[in-house]
């Protein structure tokens, strides 16, 4: 906009160096560019839908009877912040090193943050378009919120998911007291990613699934051994052997009588 008044005999509006409109009298091609106001007190344009491009300054030139004077405004264009480039999906094995990026556009330039969803996970753990983690560990895994903002619009949000790849870890494995005739259960509980596999052996025996009287289930975090009716024969020393790709561990038990 442009205040004018009684004494101003010719107006004009300029970008940079290009006229856009003398009086009623449009200079300029771009379409965007209308007329909105010539009257004795105001002369205004308009730019619709404004691009970063139009950023600059603009000047409202105006002549009276003594002598020309202008006004200057400087228009500032401001993007929302976009997300242009964010790091895959990573598996990596405990103990390695893992760098992130997020890179993301706006103006004014977006402020980025990494944050871990977990929760255990306390505020921003970087505030950096990179985030670099050594020597990762398993409570490490999970995904990973990148953020940017810079007050145009709400912020933008991706998510990367971590995978912590380590070798078995058996948590649970107790010996059982079962009477002769009863049903029997040993279990062996295990944690690893990838899952691990079970296997399970009486003193250096392997048991196969379908043995007369038994049943192995295998789920992804455990193992049960079931006896349908215990015999004496059935006491005696069970080994869980529980692997993946990246190693193996076992847990002895014992089912025994009462």
């Amino acid at each position: 906009r442009c205040s004018v008044d009684n004494r101003v005999t010719r107006v004009a509006w300029l970008n940079r160096s290009s006229i856009l409109y003398a009086g009623n009298d449009k200079w300029c091609l771009d379409p965007r560019v209308v007329l909105l106001a010539n009257t004795k007190t105001q002369y205004s344009i308009q730019i619709q839908d404004v691009d970063v491009y139009d950023e600059g300054p603009y000047t409202c030139s105006v002549q009276t009877d003594n002598h020309p004077k202008t006004s200057r405004v400087h228009l500032i264009v401001q993007v929302s912040p976009k997300i242009i480039e964010i790091s895959s999906d990573i598996s990596i094995n405990e103990g390695g090193n893992v760098s992130l990026t997020c890179i993301a556009t706006g103006r004014p330039d977006p402020t980025i943050t990494w944050r871990h969803i977990s929760p255990k996970a306390v505020g921003f753990i970087s505030e950096d378009e990179y985030l670099e983690i050594t020597g990762i560990t398993r409570e490490q895994s999970g995904e990973y919120e990148c953020s940017a903002s810079n007050d145009v619009s709400a912020p933008v949000v991706q998510r990367v998911k971590v995978t912590v790849n380590y070798p078995p870890y058996i948590s649970d494995a107790k010996s059982t007291g079962v009477p002769v005739g009863q049903k029997g259960i040993l279990l062996c509980e295990a944690s690893a990613v990838p899952s691990a596999d079970f296997q399970w052996y009486k003193d250096d025996k392997r048991l196969a699934e379908g043995q007369k009287g038994l049943k192995v289930e295998n789920k992804a975090f455990f193992s049960r051994l079931t006896f349908f009716n215990v015999s004496e024969q059935d006491y005696g020393n069970y080994t869980c052997v529980a692997s993946n790709l990246l190693g193996n561990t076992n847990a002895s038990m014992i089912l025994y009588g009462e």
